[in-house]
């Protein structure tokens, strides 16, 4: 099953027997929960994923408190009640950050609606769990000045260095995610000559949406796929990946590490930033369209937020902007004229 593997892989909580993972009523409500998520809701496989360890940890923990009690009967969906959610999540407080308490909260919540819409339990007991305060982090970005001078960092002599300016050019100038540049394909970009340039990017939740290529990423990309040929005859030995645009120095498509390690290092040589990292960059390319007078649903469209609340977070980093047009437009903003 789905389940049994994250319980595998969490040594540190209560392990469950095989005969419990196939046997117990939970346990198999928890895995038609995941299926549904990754087939039928189409969720990202790091969100099925996460819900999956989740979950597991509240299976482990309702599991041994029954033992603790000499209680071995196998467990169901309706032996949960909002006190046990509540112990358990007083347990994870000890050791986990509030965000990170908020997503087990959500991982529970949405469990229990997904058993209520199946007739498993008449109500969700997570529904009266409250979240955790936390406040989230302002997203880290970069200045124009700065943000210049990582993506022209790459000294592109070679094969590999004209790669790594193209990647810079495309999480800077598209603002797309780095698992979306990794699994980009020749055939979602079009450079077409005379028209606009567009990359097809597959994002969270195989959400399809077009975005467009600025002419410097244009340019860079062109550069790089004169030369990405010499990046797959380093392949020896193995196919190259005739597909993937992004290649590593053996030929196979460049994984999301890799970009990572890229973004760090001409975080450091261009701006000093030895944190830099692709989703800064990302930001960053949110940050700057919003100062530059870009519609907000616009934004939204080009980084593919299901939420628009999520773009929301960009205005916060967006004060001097703000009050560029307050003190254009507001009559109080205005200097009183002299006579």
């Amino acid at each position: 099953m789905i389940l049994e593997s994250a319980m595998a892989a969490r040594t540190a909580e209560p392990t469950v027997t095989p005969e419990e993972a196939t046997t117990d009523p939970l346990s198999l409500s928890v895995d038609r929960f995941l299926k549904f998520l990754a087939l039928e809701r189409r969720a990202a496989a790091h969100t099925v994923a996460a819900y999956e360890g989740d979950l597991a940890q509240l299976v482990a923990h309702v599991r041994t408190k029954r033992r603790e009690r000499g209680d071995k009967r196998a467990i169901g969906p309706k032996d949960i009640d909002v006190l046990a959610l509540r112990a358990w999540l007083g347990e994870l407080a000890r050791t986990h950050a509030p965000p990170s308490v908020a997503r087990k909260i959500a991982a529970a919540r949405a469990f229990f609606r997904y058993l209520v819409r199946r007739g498993e339990v008449e109500k969700s007991p997570a529904a009266e769990l409250s979240l955790p305060k936390a406040r989230r982090p302002l997203p880290t970005f970069l200045g124009v000045d700065a943000a210049k001078e990582v993506v022209e960092a790459p000294e592109p002599y070679d094969a590999e260095g004209l790669r790594d300016r193209a990647i810079l050019e495309m999480l800077y100038g598209s603002g797309l995610r780095v698992s979306e540049l990794v699994g980009l394909d020749l055939g979602q970009i079009d450079l077409a000559q005379g028209g606009a340039a567009t990359v097809h990017v597959l994002g969270k939740g195989n959400k399809e949406r077009m975005v467009p290529i600025g002419s410097h990423a244009v340019t860079a990309l062109g550069k790089y796929m004169a030369k990405r040929d010499e990046l797959a005859a380093g392949a020896k030995g193995r196919a190259a990946d005739a597909r993937a645009v992004f290649l590593s120095a053996r030929g196979q498509r460049l994984a999301v590490r890799r970009v990572q390690e890229i973004v760090k290092k001409y975080g450091m040589l261009g701006a000093g930033r030895a944190d830099l990292h692709p989703h800064a960059l990302r930001h960053t390319f949110a940050t700057h369209l919003l100062d530059g007078g870009a519609d907000l649903r616009a934004i939204q469209k080009l980084l593919g937020h299901s939420s628009l609340g999520t773009t929301q977070r960009y205005t916060h980093v967006s004060i001097d902007h703000l009050m560029k047009v307050y003190d254009q437009a507001h009559p109080l903003a205005r200097r009183p004229s002299t006579r």
